[in-house]
């Protein structure tokens, strides 16, 4: 199977351009359309050389809580030796333009379109960019929820060019999954998927649940419904989606339609119980 992957370029919507867009921020999701990844809204980091990021999540009270994710532009010979502060925050990396070199455990793996990697909270990870042209990948981050008697999960590096999609059920393979991770590994406290409709697929009924998602659209375009609301989005569009907000989802276009996918999973729920 071919795949594309979208990567924002920045620059600046032309003055002739109508205001007038997708974007919106409801109480139970957000919707980031392409345009909005400009120049203006562009962000940086301490400790990365030759690197813009764009935040698309954040932890915010009473929306989103679990994670970050970012659009990371790392020029050639850029990136970072120190890339993450939070000696607690596990990460995922998914490569949509461009390859980049991460080092860990004295170790180089070199990541491309469609490469993966997880690094463990504390994992001491570093990237560089030592190709000649630009690279651009996502990151993820979360807090680890450690629990006892439950080790913390080992580094991972893949290429979902190389995994096999699994077909949901009573699908006829119109709705596919990559994994990364075995969905029963307890070790594991979130996962990053991609998700793929042909075309005609659907989510046939308003999933409603307590996983926080992050959807970043890789390819293709699609109707998707968001609380009570349905939203076109296209290649490159963000979703953001409110842990309970229904969501499901239909691939009306000419090819397919494939997502990236956060969720957070196999923990219970913070009671804020005072201990």
């Amino acid at each position: 199977m071919e795949r594309s992957y979208y990567a924002p370029r920045g620059g600046l919507p032309p003055q002739t351009d109508l205001i007038t867009d997708r974007a919106v921020f409801t109480e139970a999701y957000a919707v980031i359309p392409r345009r909005e990844f400009s120049d203006i809204v562009a962000s940086y980091l301490p400790h990365w050389d030759g690197t813009r990021l764009w935040i698309i999540a954040r932890p915010l009270s009473g929306f989103a809580e679990t994670f970050s994710q970012y659009v990371m532009e790392v020029e050639p010979g850029g990136g970072s030796d120190r890339p993450e502060p939070d000696a607690g925050a596990e990460g995922v990396l998914f490569v949509v333009e461009g390859e980049v070199t991460v080092t860990l455990g004295g170790a180089a793996h070199r990541l491309t379109p469609g490469g993966y990697a997880f690094l463990p909270p504390g994992s001491g990870w570093s990237l560089r960019n030592a190709s000649a042209a630009t690279a651009r990948f996502h990151w993820i981050r979360k807090a680890y929820e450690a629990v006892e008697g439950i080790a913390a999960p080992e580094p991972i590096f893949a290429n979902e060019n190389n995994i096999p999609p699994l077909p949901m059920p009573d699908t006829e393979g119109r709705w596919a999954t990559t994994r990364f991770v075995d969905p029963a590994d307890l070790r594991h406290d979130m996962h990053v998927t991609v998700v793929t409709f042909e075309p005609g697929g659907i989510i046939p009924f308003p999933e409603t649940h307590v996983m926080e998602h992050g959807l970043y659209v890789l390819e293709g375009k699609a109707v998707y419904r968001l609380n009570q609301d349905w939203v076109e989005v296209q290649a490159g569009d963000y979703m953001w989606l409110r842990a309970f907000c229904p969501q499901a989802c239909y691939a009306g276009g000419p090819g397919r339609f494939r997502y990236l996918l956060y969720k957070d999973v196999n923990r219970h729920p913070k009671l804020g119980i005072a201990r």
